[in-house]
């Protein structure tokens, strides 16, 4: 039991072992600005461009229920950082900062230009929280989906806390680029704290109900945090959703629903 609670509070904010159950239709592989970019883009004449946000160790096909319904209707962008799919690492370093500049570079270089919503998942969410309040001009919305806090890792969050067997399991099944991005975490929620909060456009925040049953120092700080997002976000709607931590496979169509409530109506 101890083991199964401390699991599931450590996977609020990683996806490290949650296996896609399909593929995104449609991606492609090609050289953009100097680095191998995998990605998958649906373009719509005058709409706005949902751009998805995978978390750790997570890559577009964990998007495959939601994308093909979205991309029906409006703009959309899907891709793998660096050193995830098909995509080649990079030197620079892994915090959001630069994931941040790296995605907003590929955007202008495809001709996707603002207005933008940004849908993030766990990690995903953490990068798409810090994209929002850097440039909060281009952004339509904000959709979080179960995503990590600025301050997952710290407090009762810290590594420091997992179980012996989960740091050194993550240790030999991780790779390189995700143990930098997990290192750079801390240092991205501070980025993200830093900044003025985005409130000025919708902010729809949907977290996990499931994990919610759990009970564990880790398990409690887990669900106080994912309490705590949409506190970050004056005049956000939290939306509870029946779900594990895995929310765009599991229910999709919760997703699809958020995204379509923030988009131009027809």
């Amino acid at each position: 039991m101890k083991i199964k609670l401390a699991t599931q509070a450590i996977a609020c904010f990683m996806t490290a072992w949650l296996t896609a159950c399909a593929t995104l239709q449609g991606s492609v592989t090609e050289t953009v600005n100097h680095q191998q970019v995998e990605y998958a883009i649906a373009r719509h004449a005058n709409t706005p461009t949902v751009v998805f946000e995978n978390g750790l160790s997570g890559t577009i096909d964990w998007w495959a229920k939601v994308f093909p319904v979205i991309a029906q209707d409006t703009t959309t962008f899907a891709y793998n950082r660096p050193g995830y799919g098909k995509s080649v690492a990079v030197s620079t370093p892994r915090d959001g900062q630069h994931v941040v500049d790296e995605l907003r570079a590929l955007l202008h270089s495809k001709n996707l230009n603002p207005p933008y919503v940004l849908v993030g998942h766990s990690l995903g969410g953490l990068y798409m929280q810090l994209f929002a309040r850097r440039y909060p001009a281009e952004i339509d919305a904000l959709i979080l989906v179960d995503s990590t806090h600025p301050a997952q890792l710290k407090g009762n969050g810290s590594p420091e806390n997992w179980p012996t067997w989960f740091r050194l399991a993550f240790d030999l099944a991780a790779s390189e680029v995700a143990k930098e991005e997990m290192k750079a975490i801390n240092a991205t929620g501070e980025s993200v704290l830093s900044l003025p909060s985005f409130t000025e456009k919708p902010v729809l925040v949907l977290s996990a109900l499931k994990p919610m049953d759990e009970k564990s120092q880790l398990s409690n700080d887990a669900n106080e945090k994912r309490k705590d997002i949409a506190q970050l976000y004056p005049g956000s709607e939290q939306i509870w959703v029946d779900s594990g931590h895995g929310i765009p496979l599991e229910k999709p169509e919760s997703v699809i629903s958020a995204i379509r409530e923030v988009l131009p109506k027809k």
